[in-house]
């Protein structure tokens, strides 16, 4: 069986004043996340707010404790990333395909 984790993660970013501020350091946090997980990666929500971001994180495993303990990993990588952003709100779904 196939099991899919999605982790989404609230941004908070401090020192952004204008959207391409907030796009640098979007980038910074997904590329160093899809280079260290075996993860996929997007901008799902507030993206005309300087301010905010919400991004989605996607794995794949055939046990569903693999794929959880993933996003768990990848959520305290986010955290330990130390730019310009805070992590806020965090929901992660777990779906059996």
């Amino acid at each position: 069986m196939t099991h899919l984790t999605v982790l989404t993660v609230e941004l908070l970013i401090f020192e952004s004043a204008s959207l391409k501020e907030k796009r640098s350091v979007i980038r910074q946090v997904m590329s160093r996340t899809r280079n260290k997980f075996p993860v996929a990666a997007a901008e799902v929500g507030d993206q005309n707010d300087p301010s905010r971001a919400a991004l989605a994180f996607a794995t794949v495993s055939s046990d569903a404790q693999v794929s959880h303990a993933t996003a768990q990993q990848v959520l305290a990588f986010i955290e330990e990333l130390r730019l310009d952003c805070q992590v806020g709100e965090v929901a992660t779904e777990s779906i059996a395909l």
